[in-house]
C-alpha cells in the first residue's frame, strides 16, 4: 500500500511534468532568442515548449519502461543515457529544421535539465523498487 501512496504522489504527475517543461524550457528558448526579433522569439518559445512537453511525456514514460525491464546498475545508466541522446538528437534536428537562430543557445539548457532529470528520476524510481 505504501508504494501505491508513493506512486500517486502529485509530484508523479506527468501532466504537471509536462506542463511545467512546456512553459519553462519554451521560456529558457524565447530568452535565448532575444536579439533576433519578436518572431524568432515566438518561434523559439513555442517549439521549445512543444519539444519539452512533448519529451517529458514520452521520456518519462521510457524511463518508468526501460527501468522496469532492468535491473542494476543496467536499470540505473541505460535508460537516462539512452534519452539524453535521443533528446540532444531531436532537439537539435527540429531547431535547425525549424531555423531557430540560436540552435546551441537554445537547446543547451532543455538539454541539460533533461538529462538531469532523467538520471534523478531514474533514481527516485530505483528508490520505490
Amino acid at each position: 500500500m505504501a508504494q501505491l501512496a508513493e506512486n500517486t504522489h502529485p509530484l508523479r504527475s506527468t501532466a504537471l511534468h509536462v506542463g511545467f517543461a512546456f512553459v519553462a524550457m519554451g521560456g529558457w528558448a524565447a530568452f535565448a532568442n532575444r536579439d533576433h526579433g519578436a518572431g524568432a522569439v515566438l518561434l523559439a518559445f513555442v517549439v521549445q515548449g512543444a519539444l519539452s512537453g512533448l519529451i517529458t511525456l514520452v521520456m518519462k514514460r521510457g524511463l518508468e519502461a526501460g527501468h522496469a525491464r532492468l535491473s542494476g546498475l543496467s536499470a540505473r545508466l541505460a535508460p537516462p543515457l539512452i534519452s539524453c541522446t535521443l533528446v540532444a538528437a531531436l532537439l537539435y534536428g527540429v531547431h535547425t529544421a525549424a531555423s531557430t537562430p540560436e540552435v546551441i543557445r537554445t537547446i543547451a539548457l532543455p538539454w541539460t535539465v533533461s538529462t538531469l532529470y532523467a538520471f534523478i528520476y531514474v533514481a527516485s524510481l530505483e528508490r520505490v523498487r
